[in-house]
């Protein structure tokens, strides 16, 4: 169950909408393009190859659980190690579509 924050937050990206509350926000590049940010972080973006994620350095619940709410993205951890839809994950930079 994801945090409504979550839900409104991805709401926005997915329908490139410009959006902030509380740690959270969507800012669109000049491209037109969405950008999720936690933190002032960017953990999630969309350009011309499609929608990718990063931990932005900071393999955090909270971060997972924002990531977790795009389609197609489980990322969770087991004894210490990060895993993306099932495989080892570092938290560098994936297109996920």
């Amino acid at each position: 169950m994801s945090r409504k924050i979550t839900e409104q937050s991805v709401r926005a990206f997915y329908n490139r909408e410009k959006f902030s509350k509380s740690n959270m926000s969507v800012e669109i590049t000049d491209e037109g393009f969405p950008l999720l940010k936690l933190h002032g972080n960017t953990i999630a973006g969309q350009d011309s190859k499609g929608v990718w994620i990063t931990d932005a350095g900071w393999p955090t619940r909270t971060t997972f659980e924002r990531l977790n709410g795009l389609n197609d993205v489980r990322v969770n951890t087991k004894k210490g190690q990060t895993y993306l839809n099932g495989e080892e994950w570092d938290g560098e930079k994936v297109y996920i579509d």
